[in-house]
């Protein structure tokens, strides 16, 4: 059965119900097809379900180890992990019926099957019309449409020669559904997502130890975050190997262990965990939805796009994880809208990645926006730096949790703030203010003369802005 739409989208992840949303808030009729959950890898797979868990560790821990410090005392305190990866469902469930209630309420055709684009056909003499293959089995339904948007996401990636087996080798989404926590774990990968799962199962009581191919974790932080995650993560017991090549030829699997060896500068070393998890990136989801019908271009396995999110069709649009670039969230959700904001000829703003805030949820956590401080010397800036710790913020103290610090890099030139980084409990919740200081492209002293409340975290970038003039008031 043929219906016709303004616009379909591909994909019901966070970008691609955003875009939906968006798309019928402007009168277009739209339809959305999704072969999985709406909500996709970040409801489901991803940032809601892993947060839900380093929550759940992080008051563990808290309980268990710091409560005292409080004046509070606690005795017998146990992890109850079915409960905890019951919370996990109950966040999921109630989101995601959320999402279905949106879909309801925007008067957008959801269709659950798997969608693949056709080529000119009697439907449309333009590629892109979608062939439903629907999951209840019911006859395919084919999708006339004006414009299509592509949101078909990513999948957890691995290293070549090595099989993901989902029970002792595992991807994020095999972790997820961990019943059980194993003694020790081997984290492949230093990048944002191993450091949050090892921060996470540190705190449940795994023993753990990442192995990073670059010399440093989180290689693509400034190096002052970078330095101290490390610093604070090894503090809780966490070992770090880096420049390790990891060796998959070398992996021997019994029935209790996995083992795995490394090249780390002119030596071997073999590794030995009850498990394994694989955290080495995301790959775009490309495969079997019609590409080859159109006349759509891959780039680096990513599909290639125009500022505008146009592909090389012009009536075929892609956002989120399938076009690379940074793969979150809040980006795939502002690119979808983008996207049908030029399908209904408005004119949004161009996408400045630079002034996108990126989010790390360890404990502690970190946050960063715009440039690193290397990157602005690379680049021919002459930098001043402004740093304050949380040791000197009151309410970090009254916490309990006053490690971190803040650093604003600035062009010495101009003033301008050319980045933001921070490290510490919460910084997570407070990055958005550096994020619209630097798309007003505010100074650091228009920062520092934002009166931020005492006692309060954001202090610290208060104090932080004056400290860029040497000008901080508590250090």
């Amino acid at each position: 059965m043929a219906q016709e739409y303004d616009v379909v989208i591909l994909g019901g992840g966070t970008g691609g119900y955003v875009a939906a949303i968006r798309s019928a808030q402007l009168g277009l009729k739209t339809a959305l097809v999704e072969k999985g959950k709406l909500g996709g890898t970040c409801l489901h797979k991803g940032c809601i379900p892993s947060k839900a868990l380093l929550k759940s560790a992080e008051v563990y821990q808290l309980t268990k180890e710091k409560a005292q410090s409080f004046g509070v005392e606690t005795e017998g305190v146990t992890l109850n992990f079915s409960a905890v990866q019951e919370r996990k469902k109950s966040i999921v469930d109630q989101l995601y019926k959320g999402v279905q209630g949106l879909m309801k309420k925007g008067k957008i055709d959801v269709y659950e099957g798997t969608g693949r684009m056709l080529g000119p056909s009697i439907f449309s003499p333009m590629p892109g019309t979608i062939s439903v293959e629907m999951n209840n089995g019911e006859e395919n339904e084919m999708l006339i449409l004006k414009n299509l948007v592509l949101a078909t996401g990513s999948r957890p990636r691995t290293l070549p020669g090595l099989e993901l087996d989902e029970q002792q080798i595992l991807s994020s989404d095999g972790a997820l559904s961990l019943e059980s926590l194993p003694s020790s774990m081997l984290i492949i990968g230093g990048g944002v997502i191993g450091i949050e799962w090892a921060s996470m199962l540190n705190d449940f009581g795994v023993d753990i130890t990442v192995v990073e191919y670059a010399d440093r974790i989180l290689p693509t932080e400034d190096e002052d975050i970078s330095k101290e995650m490390k610093k604070l993560l090894e503090k809780k017991g966490i070992k770090f190997v880096t420049g390790a090549k990891v060796l998959p030829e070398t992996v021997e699997k019994t029935s209790e262990n996995v083992t795995i060896s490394a090249e780390i500068g002119d030596s071997t070393q073999s590794f030995t965990a009850e498990k394994v998890l694989v955290s080495v990136g995301r790959q775009a989801n490309t495969e079997g939805i019609g590409i080859e019908n159109t006349e759509i271009e891959i780039e680096k396995g990513y599909i290639k796009t125009r500022p505008t999110f146009q592909t090389k069709e012009s009536h075929i649009y892609a956002i989120g994880d399938c076009i690379g670039g940074l793969q979150l969230a809040h980006v795939a959700s502002h690119e979808g809208i983008a996207a049908i904001e030029h399908i209904a000829n408005n004119t949004p703003e161009p996408m400045d990645y630079e002034k996108i805030s990126r989010c790390i949820y360890s404990s502690p956590e970190a946050a960063s926006v715009g440039i690193t401080e290397k990157q602005a010397k690379d680049r021919g800036f002459t930098v001043k730096i402004g740093k304050f710790p949380f040791q000197a913020v009151g309410k970090a103290l009254v916490n309990g949790k006053a490690d971190g610090f803040v650093k604003i890099v600035a062009d010495e030139k101009t003033d301008d703030i050319l980045g933001v980084h921070m490290i510490g409990a919460g910084v997570t919740d407070m990055i958005s203010e550096a994020g619209l200081a630097m798309v007003l492209d505010a100074t650091p002293w228009e920062v520092a003369e934002t009166i931020h409340p005492h006692p309060s975290l954001s202090e610290v970038i208060g104090e932080a802005a004056l400290a860029v003039d040497g000008k901080a008031i508590h250090m």
